[in-house]
């Protein structure tokens, strides 16, 4: 995606510019690179630009206005109007198409988990997950299968088959994608019953403890 901006001169920054800028439909952002530029976008061009096929992961283009030469960008922040969700601020990140980059990437759980057919509650744990890749393998998101996923199952970044040319950064075996769990009725009704046997063993044992202590102080026949 090609994104044209204007760069901002020291006359325009402030916030007093800033909303004037923005009641002009214009959008205020910041490129950081070897040299940082101020710059202001249409609203309707950083919206499709961030709306393409690879989502806020894909590689933008950011062609400042008289020049030719474009910024390999990414994103690297935004901020939203708190009520209508417009954007009213943004951070692009110029990056080189040759090194890899840390990004952070969204989970999408997909299939169905044969837990569920039985009962099973399925609960996503983590939501995202962090990634280095090259600028252009960088996911949008990675699928997750649930087709494996049974009652008192839990799945595990090291359960995720490797994305090519993407390495995860977390920790393979303390972080939870998924679980699933058993019904909420089901998982008391357990507790009960455990909580049953517990009592029986321990009734048992009791009576084992009294009995040995009655034949320790039952009289011998020597005397």
């Amino acid at each position: 995606m090609t994104l044209e901006v204007k760069e901002r001169g020291t006359d325009e920054l402030g916030s007093r510019n800033t909303k004037r800028l923005r009641r002009q439909g214009l959008i205020p952002g910041v490129l950081y690179g070897k040299t940082n530029k101020a710059f202001v976008v249409g609203e309707r061009e950083l919206r499709i630009a961030l709306t393409g096929p690879a989502g806020l992961n894909g590689i933008v283009d950011v062609v400042i206005e008289g020049q030719k030469t474009p910024h390999h960008a990414v994103l690297k922040d935004y901020q939203q109007h708190p009520i209508r969700g417009t954007i009213t601020h943004v951070d692009f990140h110029e990056v080189r198409l040759d090194q890899p980059i840390h990004a952070t990437v969204l989970v999408h759980l997909v299939g169905e988990a044969p837990g569920s057919k039985v009962g099973g509650v399925v609960q996503q744990v983590s939501r995202d997950l962090n990634v280095e890749a090259l600028p252009a393998d960088v996911p949008e998101y990675v699928e997750v299968d649930l087709s494996g996923l049974n009652v008192g199952d839990i799945l595990r970044l090291e359960d995720v088959p490797p994305v090519a040319g993407v390495k995860f950064l977390d920790d393979p075996a303390e972080t939870v994608i998924a679980n699933c769990s058993a019904p909420r009725g089901l998982a008391d009704l357990e507790a009960e019953e455990a909580e049953a046997a517990e009592g029986e063993e321990g009734a048992e044992a009791e009576a084992s403890a009294e009995a040995a202590d009655e034949g320790d102080a039952a009289p011998s026949d020597e005397e």
